[in-house]
């Protein structure tokens, strides 16, 4: 299914620069759609395809008029309408995979074949139309690392395979793995971006984000549910700052063949976001957000054997010395959007 291309006025075109044709894959997902108003706004022509299995057509609402959009609904294991799109385009920014922990734990047969059968498809096709590939990877390869922060080349510590948390790690290493390959082996350009809990508006907490699922539960007065001693930590970066990372990787000759982290470092615990969201839901609350929160053993939330990260905090240094980006949109703000994008939300 394709959804006609429908006539609109390109506002924000820069005149001083060579428009480029993009394919998104999972461009109607949380990130790629934000992927997607970026590089329309700058002058480009974007193609979309997606299964709409975790994404959706409402998250590409603000463009779907958009003359330089095609949205195609189709899966990227259909080869044949992959290669039509890969064929007519200069990069593929290649977002689609199996996410979130819910579905990584429910599902994992399911998450390893869509992630490496998809991925593959995606760079035969690259390698046959010579076309540039930005791969959204993970912190998640990353594993049980304790070392801090998370430097592109560090060793990788994985938990057991009877644990199928870990399938989607060692899925998304794979995908880097082949990516390299391709580089190495056929002179493919590929960029790997390693993304660290990208949150803002659109990204559902259906399938386990947490970010979302504490704005929702708070809106609704209802506690938050910590999984674990909450003690874990995480950096969420906005989304807005990953595009920004991922179209000037995409730009860069200097990052093709490399594996760069695209994160915040702005570190907080799951019990101190599940307050900050608390105390920014409701301002009342302030001093005693701890009373909104509920610990939830981890074998209560997932089946038995789960197992989670303590920690994850990226390194910078590489993609700050390749495009002079760094994250720009604190913690506090990202929150404040994601309440305000929300029913029943402040503006």
């Amino acid at each position: 299914m394709t959804t006609p291309p429908m006539k609109s006025r390109n506002v924000n075109a820069d005149a001083s620069r060579e428009p480029k044709r993009a394919l998104i894959t999972g461009g109607a997902g949380f990130i790629g759609s934000h992927l997607a108003e970026a590089l329309l706004a700058r002058g480009d022509r974007v193609s979309i395809i997606d299964d709409l299995s975790t994404g959706s057509l409402d998250n590409l609402a603000a463009v779907a008029d958009h003359h330089d959009l095609e949205v195609v609904v189709d899966t990227v294991m259909n080869i044949d309408v992959l290669d039509r799109l890969i064929g007519n385009c200069d990069v593929v920014f290649h977002m689609a995979a199996v996410v979130g922990v819910r579905l990584v734990v429910e599902a994992p047969g399911q998450v390893i074949e869509s992630n490496v059968l998809g991925t593959h498809g995606v760079l035969q096709l690259a390698r046959k139309h010579g076309t540039k590939v930005v791969l959204a990877s993970t912190s998640e390869v990353y594993g049980k690392n304790t070392k801090l922060p998370f430097s592109e080349d560090d060793d990788r510590l994985m938990g057991p395979t009877t644990v199928a948390r870990w399938g989607y790690a060692e899925s998304k290493a794979i995908d880097e793995f082949m990516a390299l390959a391709y580089h190495h082996e056929h002179r493919l350009p590929v960029v790997i971006a390693r993304l660290f809990n990208t949150v803002g508006p659109r990204q559902t907490g259906r399938y386990g984000m947490v970010v979302p699922r504490f704005v929702r539960q708070a809106l609704d007065g209802e506690r938050l549910t910590v999984y674990g001693d909450g003690g874990q930590s995480r950096c969420f970066c906005n989304v807005e700052d990953a595009v920004r990372a991922l179209v000037a990787l995409s730009e860069q000759p200097e990052a093709i063949g490399e594996v760069v982290n695209v994160g915040s470092t702005e570190v907080v615990t799951i019990l101190e976001l599940a307050q900050q969201v608390i105390e920014q839901v409701d301002p009342a609350a302030v001093g005693r957000a701890a009373d909104g929160v509920v610990l939830v053993p981890y074998d209560e939330a997932y089946p038995v054997g789960f197992e989670d990260m303590r920690q994850r905090q990226p390194d910078i240094a590489k993609i700050r010395a390749l495009v002079g980006w760094e994250p720009t949109i604190p913690l506090h703000e990202t929150i404040r959007r994601v309440i305000a994008s929300q029913p029943g939300g402040r503006p």
